[in-house]
């Protein structure tokens, strides 16, 4: 099926190195591949139920976004352990690490994603009891 979609001049260049770089035969091929890396990375998050670890990593343009952000943060400190934050000038990279339902987690995920200033979010769970489980 063919497709059309709008995508700043500086994140299709980066996409077209990248893809290059890798040896794809074609930015079709890598576009395929991309999107199948974000449904698995969807379908991970919305799968999980039940207790979890979570670490949060997002980039955001601080200017436009700082005070939604830290109602956000607010609104989730039930699930929030701890955050570590770095600027590198109008941008910003933070980590949140939580604990707690899994379906909190996700939805305080989603909220992150909904901001047009912040640039990617990326998850990476951890849920103590499959891990205990994968011991034994």
């Amino acid at each position: 099926m063919r497709t059309s979609l709008n995508i700043p001049q500086e994140v299709l260049e980066s996409f077209d190195t990248t893809w290059q770089d890798e040896g794809l035969e074609s930015r079709s091929r890598a576009v395929r591949e991309a999107i199948h890396e974000y449904i698995e990375r969807h379908t991970e998050l919305e799968g999980l139920e039940g207790p979890a670890v979570a670490a949060l990593a997002f980039d955001y343009e601080h200017t436009l976004v700082i005070g939604e952000l830290h109602t956000v943060q607010h609104d989730f400190e039930d699930v929030i352990g701890t955050t570590q934050h770095m600027h590198h000038g109008e941008w910003c990279l933070e980590t949140i690490f939580c604990q707690g339902p899994a379906a909190r987690i996700r939805e305080l995920v989603y909220r992150l994603r909904d901001f047009d200033a912040v640039g990617r979010v990326n998850v990476m769970f951890l849920q103590p009891e499959l891990a205990e489980k994968s011991q034994d």
